[in-house]
């Protein structure tokens, strides 16, 4: 069967130094904070390009702490996609604030600016784009708007343009993300000096020194031993990154954008997923399943259609281009290192199907 994702793939020929870093973790006796988080959050920050790099316990509480540290909670509003993990929304309700949706350009798959101004509100304290399967949310347009952002990078990490124009960035380190610990571990990246602050505080009970409490917050700590996984992976993540992007190239070389619909390439696209489009999307898996081909259909159920939203009075129709894309996208296997041999046997797959691409 074809993964997928082969983690084990990018990572079986680090082992050796794994053990070496994880040694020296067990040999110092600090498992919480210590010289290996406080490192990790230094280099992380300079691959960023931000003054701030924070650790925490997942890709989760680093968008709810930055939700608390900029201030968001009851009674506030904040716009972001339908389209796209669970988490995004639920960290807005977490805090008490309402999730706004807002439509996704048919393309990018990510938000649309102009479909996001049309639902600014005398509430609406930020907008949360998310920069989706791995692509560079529009930055630039979402920030002419007015309002502070918090970018949701949990899939993007090493993308091109991201990080130095919201407040906050927020990262997931699960273990299929493009820099990954073995376990779960996140980051919150800040270009303000406050916030970042504030956010180092709530990720330990509202503590600087575990005597003083100014805050009430969470325990939310990225632990030793994941900083010691992701400085080494660190390093190689640039490489693996462009794997990806040489992947996706190579799936088009090989004729896949004529039974489906590619991803559209564009410059800082990491390739989290590599996600095709068809309106055949079911029969597709189905027959690649059949195949021995892994693959994954995203978001099928939007997450303003999802059971905890149904409160918020959304209804089918409501996000017509956030419905289609979920009715219609698929991700087939990608990782850094992926083979030509493997891609080939996935476009055979493809192909057999007569599956068609959207129109």
């Amino acid at each position: 069967m074809i993964p997928l994702v082969d983690v084990k793939a990018q990572y079986a020929p680090l082992i050796p130094e794994l053990k070496e870093r994880f040694s020296d973790v067990l040999e110092s006796g600090r498992f919480i904070f210590g010289p290996e988080v406080e490192a990790f959050e230094r280099e992380a920050a300079a691959y960023l390009g931000v003054p701030h790099a924070i650790g925490v316990a997942n890709g989760t509480d680093a968008l709810v702490l930055s939700l608390e540290a900029m201030g968001i909670g009851r009674g506030d509003e904040v716009i972001c996609p339908s389209f796209t993990f669970f988490a995004t929304a639920e960290a807005i309700a977490r805090v008490g604030a309402t999730p706004v949706f807002a439509d996704i350009d048919p393309v990018t798959l990510n938000l649309d600016p102009d479909d996001v101004a049309a639902r600014i509100t005398e509430r609406t304290r930020a907008i949360m784009p998310v920069h989706l399967f791995g692509r560079p949310a529009p930055l630039a347009e979402l920030a002419a708007l007015g309002l502070p952002l918090l970018e949701d990078a949990a899939q993007a990490f090493g993308a091109d343009g991201i990080a130095t124009t919201g407040v906050c960035s927020t990262f997931s380190f699960f273990p299929t993300k493009n820099l990954f610990a073995l376990g779960d571990g996140g980051l919150v990246a800040s270009t303000d000096d406050e916030v970042a602050d504030t956010v180092r505080r709530l990720r330990f009970h509202g503590s600087r020194d575990k005597k003083t409490f100014e805050l009430v917050g969470a325990n939310s700590r990225l632990d030793a031993i994941q900083a010691a996984a992701l400085r080494v992976f660190l390093p190689h993540l640039a490489g693996w990154n462009q794997s990806r992007r040489e992947g996706a190239a190579r799936y088009a070389a090989l004729g896949l954008g004529e039974v489906v619909e590619l991803p559209l390439d564009e410059p800082g696209h990491v390739y989290h997923m590599f996600v095709v489009r068809t309106p055949e999307r079911d029969r597709l898996a189905a027959a690649l399943g059949e195949a021995g081909v892994s693959c994954a259909a995203y978001y099928s159920t939007p997450v303003h259609l999802q059971p905890a939203m149904r409160s918020l009075g959304w209804e089918p129709g409501s996000l017509p281009e956030t419905e289609r894309a979920a009715a219609e996208n698929l991700a087939l296997p990608l990782w850094g290192g992926i083979t030509e041999e493997v891609q080939e046997r996935v476009v055979a797959a493809v192909t057999a199907s007569g599956s068609v691409p959207v129109v």
